[in-house]
């Protein structure tokens, strides 16, 4: 592959990134991504050749983007609680700098459950659930963590960094009607929503859903 090869692919991915997230895989045409590129069709067709391929990269591209920044959290030196902070901090963080990729994300789970399946299942949750039983096997048990909440916490701890964002129009019009700047509100939420999951997990009696 040439250079200008590679920049060519280069400037379609990027085009097509922008397109997807903008319009969602059925409202997006390869006309638009063509022209987003300032290339004709053919020369799209010719690089990517299908939608779906197009489609199916572009999200991969992002997903491996979104779980690689995660990886200190199975850092042995931090503690659990760090972790949670770690998560909460990096995770807003990748979200200010995507606010299209909630609503993305949601829109085509609910298009195509299926193909969004298929790109997930090479997470092994399972494992990573295993690697932090073995790092912190007295803090999940003084939690009261099992196996069967796992799902309960994991999609609590999702919801309370992703739904500022997906909801952003109407949460963001309610506040600034009550004087509150929902861009500082994210930077606050880093720290409380980790210590708000924090305070719920070392106070089992009283939270004994989590």
């Amino acid at each position: 592959m040439t250079e200008h090869d590679k920049l060519t692919e280069e400037k379609i991915f990027e085009s097509a990134t922008e397109v997807f997230l903008d319009k969602g895989m059925d409202g997006a045409r390869m006309q638009d991504i063509a022209n987003h590129a300032g290339i004709n069709k053919a020369l799209l067709h010719y690089y990517y050749r299908t939608k779906d391929r197009l489609f199916d990269m572009v999200f991969e591209k992002i997903a491996g983007l979104m779980f690689k920044k995660f990886a200190p959290v199975f850092d042995e030196t931090l503690t659990l609680d760090d972790k949670i902070r770690f998560f909460f901090r990096e995770h807003i963080t990748f979200l200010q700098k995507n606010p299209r990729l909630p609503l993305f994300i949601l829109n085509e789970l609910n298009r195509n459950p299926a193909r969004m399946r298929r790109l997930l299942e090479n997470i092994p949750v399972k494992t990573l659930w295993e690697k932090l039983e073995d790092q912190h096997p007295e803090e999940i048990k003084a939690m009261n963590l099992t196996r069967e909440k796992i799902p309960q916490l994991m999609t609590t701890i999702a919801s309370m960094s992703v739904f500022p964002f997906a909801a952003r129009s109407v949460i963001g019009a309610i506040m600034e009607k009550a004087g509150y700047d929902f861009d500082r509100y994210i930077e606050e939420r880093k720290d409380y929503a980790a210590e708000f999951v924090i305070a719920a997990l070392k106070n089992p009696k009283d939270n004994p859903t989590i």
